[in-house]
């Protein structure tokens, strides 16, 4: 075995699901310590519906992250593993999809300008110009990509080549208003989050807010979730409320839910980002 060291610690996360059996734990840890591995945090979770075992380590390490690679590869066979390491300081590589409505887009990018949010905007697509002056106020660069029944085939196709180019990976639905493809779905599983009201299936299609107000609604919420082929189905990664009352007009309402989106979408977000959030089936574990 190979006591090659790193020059300086490096902080890595590793997330792992298998199914669930005795001695998951100790071999894990045994594999890090082994390394000189100084775990740091420690979360697991054992399905007793599905079966499965979920784990996400953080763990300080002078040993080449290659050398860790290849026990884990190792002890991913014995198990039945799948599983990543990455880097736990590292901003995520990150593609912002708008329409017109900008106030997740806002939020997003000043949390990451000035607020920590662990996320590298690499650019904004929007299918309308719009929020372009919001993106370049915050050095992000904006990409018009028009989408009509015609051409929505070579808007997706012209995506594909931004996440390939720009090296993306999270995509981010901040209000863009368009449905993806199945095939597009499928490419981009378990790396493109959306945001939309919890209203659902409730008050669907065009201004839900009012239909909300016209039923009187006492709890507006909203749902961030992984885009699937299956629309607005996908595994929900976070969820909030806040209360309404009889006196909010359609325009409040409006407002109160656009404040608990800008929320929930940060968060899901912030979780992805840290390699906090698994895939279980249609859903998910959450190592908040």
């Amino acid at each position: 075995m190979s006591t090659a060291a790193a020059t300086t610690p490096q902080h890595l996360v590793l997330t792992l699901s298998c199914p669930d059996r005795p001695g998951i734990v100790h071999a894990v840890t045994g594999a890090l310590a082994r390394r000189g591995g100084n775990i740091t945090e420690s979360n697991q979770f054992g399905d007793s519906e599905t079966g499965l075992f979920f784990m996400r380590v953080s763990v300080l390490t002078k040993v080449p992250r290659t050398e860790l690679e290849a026990d884990l590869a190792e002890l991913a066979t014995s198990y039945d593993m799948s599983w990543s390491l990455d880097e736990a300081d590292r901003p995520m590589r990150t593609l912002l999809m708008v329409s017109k409505e900008g106030h997740c887009l806002s939020d997003l990018l000043f949390r990451a300008s000035n607020q920590g949010l662990p996320i590298q905007v690499v650019g904004v697509v929007g299918n309308h110009e719009d929020l372009r002056p919001v993106a370049e106020f915050y050095g992000a660069t904006f990409h018009h990509v028009p989408v009509t029944k015609d051409t929505k085939e070579a808007a997706e196709q012209q995506l594909l080549e931004l996440v390939d180019a720009l090296g993306v990976e999270l995509v981010v639905l901040a209000r863009y208003m368009q449905i993806l493809s199945p095939a597009l779905c499928e490419r981009l599983r378990g790396s493109v989050i959306n945001i939309h009201h919890s209203f659902l299936p409730s008050f669907k299609g065009a201004k839900p807010y009012h239909q909300a107000h016209e039923r009187g609604v006492k709890l507006i919420g909203a749902t961030a979730h992984y885009v699937t082929a299956d629309l607005d189905e996908g595994p929900i990664i976070e969820q909030d409320v806040t209360r309404a009352t009889h006196a909010d007009s359609a325009l409040q309402l409006q407002r109160k839910g656009q404040d608990v989106e800008r929320r929930v979408l940060a968060q899901a977000v912030k979780w992805h980002a840290e390699h906090r959030v698994l895939l279980n089936g249609q859903r998910t574990v959450v190592f908040a």
